[in-house]
């Protein structure tokens, strides 16, 4: 399509107006309604037209079709779930694959270490962001991972914990409630 110096003009993918200032080869110059002079491709731009010449052309289908598509590709922006803080939860698995690549010069008392050190950071950590939950899993095993993680969490006394969720985590599993208003002694 040519367009001529003075033709008030859309451009296709972007809610830009303007009018032509001047018409180069492929390349159309605009000023835009804000006052911006913008240069883009012929392709990228449609004639304005009011709608009384649009429902006397009956032949300019085309014009139609793509406004008809501009608007049926606005698409409408995100949308975002809020979670509230109290069924946040952060999930530390401490099994001792999930903190390692390789665990073959280590001693049993070694890892141990190890996943206690994890799950202590891990608990101040959610502690210093006021977080309300943390679930550490530690596995069913012979429940030494689980005996000493107990003892570590006792030591704590803004937090309870308990089993978590069954259904969530299986038997290998504690959740830490995190209480945030607690005096201090």
């Amino acid at each position: 399509m040519k367009f001529k110096k003075g033709q008030k003009v859309s451009v296709l993918d972007d809610a830009i107006n303007g009018v032509v200032a001047k018409v180069h080869n492929d390349t159309v110059t605009i000023i835009t309604t804000e006052g911006f002079e913008l240069e883009f491709k012929a392709h990228e731009l449609i004639l304005e037209q009011d709608e009384t010449m649009i429902r006397k052309d009956i032949f300019n289908t085309d014009f139609q079709k793509v406004i008809v598509d501009k608007e049926m590709s606005k698409k409408p922006g995100p949308t975002f779930k809020m979670k509230s803080k109290e069924t946040e939860k952060m999930v530390v698995d401490l099994h001792i694959h999930q903190l390692v690549e390789n665990t073959k010069h280590m001693e049993n008392f070694d890892m141990l270490n190890l996943q206690l050190d994890t799950a202590k950071r891990r608990l101040e950590f959610a502690i210093s962001k006021r977080m309300p939950h943390i679930v550490f899993i530690h596995g069913v095993g012979e429940g030494v991972l689980k005996m000493e993680l107990h003892t570590l969490l006792r030591r704590y006394d803004n937090i309870t914990f308990y089993d978590a969720d069954y259904k969530i985590f299986g038997l290998g599993a504690t959740e830490v409630r995190i209480f945030q208003n607690v005096a201090p002694n």
